[in-house]
């Protein structure tokens, strides 16, 4: 009993410490969590995700807001501790040692211009005292081309052009063929799909990429944007059917969805064709590549961060040369990820199948490493009949009991020195997943030089001429 008396007493005590007396001394100021309240690309016509700004009063005293209004009323919305009436926003009181919540929103219409234009507004607040304080807000709003809207929608040939970024809201379903051109941005809605049934061209560039990634632009957490969740869009699907498709893609970077690129068909004598350079397909909820009878050539390419496999492969001929398969997926000391990584290895080679065609998946002078023991899984039924070819690889796993394989370096459980830059994301000093080697990476120069010569620069134009080429799809930066 005495410890409750002993507890209503303390509150009482620290109630009165916010005084309810209101000062008029012109010298008495409010601060803020904030002195700009910034937005990250607002899509027009389009609301934002609402943001928050803390107004202190760490006076002793009581001040009273007169007035709280937008200068400009153009875009912007608040709403001040549950109003959201601006014509109600009058005669406030944050007693002393108190504080009030303020929303924000905003909403920009859409204009003619290509590139993002900046809208700004000052929120003031007007004191009795007679002093005007100002927050500044700022967002820069972002024209797109909507694509559907609820449910599929369905075209014939489709080109995706790098005028303004591409926004689709469902399954969109190119029956044709499909044309990207380099520089082009598709954002995707919550489970939206991109499935192409016909040929397809993605032509980035190095210095202008084509990027795929959800349609979130603002933050999960404060240093944590939406951008570094997996699972926020469904995939992008390579549907040949039983035509001998032809997919050639560059410079193309797919990004957190639940599946990077997945590449079917139900073909049993010409199979399509997969062509992929300097293209990034990372973090994924899913899996990263599913290659189902499918042949595909896949160079200078980054494979990383799937909560399942990063590549799976099972039908086809698959050659991947100067490619990362790096899985880290939620190694982080921050749970930002609506799943849990599964027991699953880098690279699952399925060659049990019974009926053609085979599954033939070889690496040259590639990666294929994470935090699990083993990251390369070649399910045959006869390891001495296998004919893939593994040359030049560093890899994580059991040394391979198939005949051709050589000149690999393997992980060693005692070794101490880090294949990458960074494979843990370090939130808290924003430094993110780095898969570039680290420089006493063991991948250095163990690549096998006649493997090579068709790929003298890597991913980031760096030139392999000059050494003994590096494993992975970046060469050491001296």
């Amino acid at each position: 009993m005495r410890k409750f008396l002993l507890i209503i007493v303390c509150a009482c005590a620290l109630a009165g410490c916010r005084e309810s007396r209101v000062s008029d001394d012109p010298t008495l100021r409010l601060t803020f969590s904030c002195d700009t309240l910034s937005f990250d690309t607002v899509f027009t016509a389009q609301g934002s995700a609402t943001a928050r700004l803390m107004v202190y009063n760490r006076n002793a005293n009581a001040i009273m807001v007169d007035r709280v209004i937008l200068a400009n009323k153009n875009a912007f919305r608040i709403n001040v501790d549950g109003e959201p009436q601006t014509d109600r926003l009058n005669h406030i009181q944050i007693n002393g040692g108190d504080s009030l919540f303020v929303f924000v929103r905003v909403e920009i219409d859409p204009t003619n211009d290509t590139n993002p234009l900046l809208v700004s507004d000052r929120l003031c607040f007007q004191l009795a005292s007679g002093t005007t304080q100002e927050v500044l807000l700022e967002a820069y709003g972002q024209n797109v081309r909507r694509i559907g809207a609820k449910g599929r929608m369905f075209v014939d040939d489709y080109t995706f052009d790098s005028t303004l970024p591409y926004l689709i809201r469902d399954s969109f379903i190119v029956n044709g063929k499909l044309t990207i051109q380099a520089g082009a941005t598709i954002y995707m809605r919550n489970n939206a799909c991109l499935f192409a049934q016909g040929d397809v061209e993605a032509h980035g560039t190095r210095e202008q990429p084509i990027v795929i990634r959800s349609e979130r632009l603002d933050n999960l957490f404060d240093s944590v944007p939406y951008l570094y969740a997996g699972g926020s869009w469904n995939g992008v699907y390579l549907l040949a059917g039983d035509k001998a498709r032809t997919y050639d893609l560059h410079y193309l970077d797919i990004l957190s969805g639940n599946v990077g690129l997945y590449c079917a068909s139900t073909c049993t004598g010409e199979l399509p064709r997969l062509t992929m350079d300097g293209c990034r397909i990372h973090n994924h909820t899913l899996y990263g590549m599913v290659l189902l009878n499918a042949d595909a050539l896949v160079t200078n390419t980054e494979i990383s961060n799937c909560a399942s496999y990063c590549v799976y492969c099972s039908g086809g001929k698959h050659d991947f040369v100067h490619s990362t398969v790096a899985s880290y997926f939620g190694y982080t000391s921050i749970r930002i990820q609506s799943v849990s990584k599964e027991d699953a290895a880098a690279v699952y080679i399925d060659n049990l199948g019974k009926t053609a065609p085979q599954t033939v998946t070889s690496f040259y002078n590639s990666i294929i490493t994470g935090y699990r023991s083993n990251q390369l899984v070649v399910a045959t039924p006869f390891d001495r009949y296998y004919s893939g070819i593994f040359k030049g690889n560093y890899l994580k796993t059991d040394t391979l009991a198939i005949p051709h394989a050589e000149a690999n370096i393997y992980h060693q459980k005692d070794d101490t020195a880090a294949v990458f830059r960074n494979d843990f994301y370090k939130y808290k000093e924003y430094v993110y997943y780095d898969f570039r080697l680290d420089s006493l990476s063991p991948a250095i120069g163990i690549g096998d030089s006649l493997s090579a010569l068709p790929y003298p620069l890597d991913r980031n134009g760096l030139s392999r001429a000059l050494t003994r080429p590096d494993a992975g799809c970046y060469q050491h930066e001296e």
